[in-house]
C-alpha cells in the first residue's frame, strides 16, 4: 500500500518538477515508463521539491 502511494505521489511530482512546462514527444508507453521510472527512483527527492514548489509558487 505504501509503495502505491509513493508511486502516485512520485508520478505527480515528476509532472510538477522535471516535466513542468515541457512538451514531451514520444509514444504513450515510453513516456509512461520514463515517468514511472523517475517516480520510483527519484521520488524521495521530487516529492518534497514538488510540495515546496506548490506552497511557495502560488
Amino acid at each position: 500500500m505504501a509503495l502505491i502511494i509513493y508511486l502516485l505521489l512520485g508520478y505527480w511530482a515528476v509532472g510538477k518538477t522535471i516535466w513542468a512546462n515541457k512538451v514531451m514527444i514520444g509514444t504513450g508507453s515510453a513516456l509512461l515508463f520514463n515517468r514511472v521510472f523517475y517516480a520510483l527512483f527519484l521520488g524521495w527527492l521530487l516529492i518534497p521539491w514538488a510540495i515546496i514548489k506548490l506552497i511557495f509558487h502560488h
